[in-house]
C-alpha cells in the first residue's frame, strides 16, 4: 500500500457536515471558518477525527499567508498594537486574521477571552477574523491548537495571520515555532542591556519593538541603544538577517508602516536564500514530534495498568516512601 492509500485508509469518507465545513472555509465564508476552528478545538474522539478529515482536505489551500507571531511582557501594549497593524494592513487591501491566545486560570481553567473587545475597530472589519482562544495552561504562551487553527485561516485566504501570545514571559517562545517572523514588543525604561540579555527569549526574536515611545521618547531611545548592544552579544538567530530594533507608538500608530516594511524585507531576505522555506519545513516536522510526543503522553495515561497503579504510586511519591525515578520506571515498564 503506497502513502496516498494509507492515509485513505485511515480517513473515512467526508459526511455533508464535513463538505460543507471545507466549502464554506474555501468560500471565505466567516461562520464556516469559526465553526471549523471550534471543532479543532474540541477534546471529543468524534471531534477530533472530523477535525482531522477537514485539515486533509484544506492542507492543499495552505501556507500563502504571512504568519506573524506577537510576543511581550503584559502591558506593553499587544492588542494595540495588533489593532493598528491590522487597520494599517486592510488599508493596503489585505485580509487579516488574528489568532489572540488568552491566559487561563490555573486554578478554575477559565479564560476571558478579551482580544476582541481590545480590538474594536480591527473586529468589525468585514476584511479581519478575530479569533480568541483559551491556552489552556499550555506551556510557550499559545494554545494547544494554534498551528492547526492557523492553517485554516490560510485556506480561508488570509493574506496575514497573526499570532499573539498570552504575555507570560521569557517562556513564552512555542509562537516562534510557527510564525515566519517572530516580533518581540519591549518597554521603554524595561531594564538596561545586561536585564535585556537575561531574556532568553531576544535569542529567537527576529524583529525587536519599542512601543510606547511617544510616552518617553528619550527613554526610548535609551532602550533602543541598550537592546542593539545587547544584541551584538548574541549569537544571531538566522546568518542571513540582522535583527533591527525599532521604536512606534501603536496608540498614534506612528512607526506603523516602517514596521511592515521592515517585515516584508525579513521575507524577501529569508526567501532569496532559500531559509524562508526551509524554516515552515523544520517547523512542520517539529511539529509532528510534538503531536507524537502528545500522543503518547495520551496512551500511556490511558494504559489499563498505568492508571491502575498510577494512584498508588503517586502518593507513595508524594509520601516519600519511594523515589520519582522508580514509580517513573514502574509505570513505562507496562509500555
Amino acid at each position: 500500500m503506497n502513502m496516498p492509500e494509507f492515509l485513505s485508509a485511515m480517513q473515512p469518507e467526508f459526511d455533508a457536515a464535513d463538505r460543507n465545513l471545507v466549502d464554506g472555509v474555501l468560500a471565505r465564508q466567516l461562520r464556516p471558518l469559526a465553526k471549523t476552528i471550534t471543532l479543532i478545538e474540541s477534546q471529543r474522539e468524534d471531534h477530533k477525527q472530523r477535525a482531522q478529515r477537514v485539515l486533509e482536505a484544506l492542507l492543499p489551500h495552505t501556507g500563502g499567508a504571512m504568519r506573524v507571531g506577537i510576543s511581550g511582557v503584559p502591558g506593553v501594549g499587544k492588542s494595540t498594537f495588533i489593532e493598528a497593524l491590522g487597520l494599517y494592513l486592510i488599508e493596503q487591501g489585505l485580509r487579516v486574521a488574528v489568532l489572540a491566545v488568552d491566559p487561563s486560570s490555573s486554578v478554575t481553567g477559565g479564560s476571558i477571552l478579551g482580544d476582541k473587545t481590545r480590538m474594536e475597530l480591527l473586529s468589525q472589519n468585514p476584511a479581519a477574523f478575530i479569533r480568541p482562544s483559551p491556552s489552556a495552561c499550555s506551556l510557550g504562551g499559545v494554545a494547544e491548537k494554534t498551528r492547526e487553527s492557523m492553517l485554516v485561516c490560510e485556506a480561508a485566504g488570509f493574506d496575514v495571520i497573526i499570532i499573539e501570545t498570552v504575555g507570560v514571559g521569557q517562556s513564552e517562545t512555542a509562537v516562534a515555532g510557527m510564525a515566519d517572523i517572530f516580533c518581540l514588543l519591549q518597554l521603554p525604561n524595561a531594564g538596561d542591556d545586561l536585564q535585556a540579555i537575561k531574556k532568553g527569549i531576544m535569542e529567537i526574536a527576529d524583529l525587536i519593538v519599542i512601543n510606547k515611545a511617544d510616552i518617553d521618547p528619550s527613554a526610548a531611545m535609551r532602550a533602543k541603544s541598550q537592546i542593539k548592544t545587547a544584541l551584538h552579544m548574541l549569537r544571531p538567530a538566522s546568518p542571513n538577517w540582522t535583527v533591527p530594533v525599532l521604536t512606534l507608538s501603536a496608540l498614534k500608530k506612528e512607526g506603523v508602516a516602517e514596521f511592515w516594511n521592515t517585515v516584508t524585507d525579513y521575507r524577501k531576505a529569508l526567501t532569496a536564500s532559500g531559509e524562508f522555506d526551509a524554516k515552515r519545513r523544520h517547523q512542520a516536522l517539529a511539529w509532528m514530534w510534538e503531536l507524537i510526543d502528545s500522543g503518547l503522553r495520551s496512551r500511556f495515561r490511558s494504559h489499563p495498568q498505568v492508571k491502575q497503579e498510577l494512584p498508588a504510586l503517586a502518593r507513595a511519591v508524594e509520601e516519600g516512601s519511594t523515589t520519582p525515578s522508580i514509580a517513573a520506571l514502574r509505570l513505562l515498564g507496562h509500555l
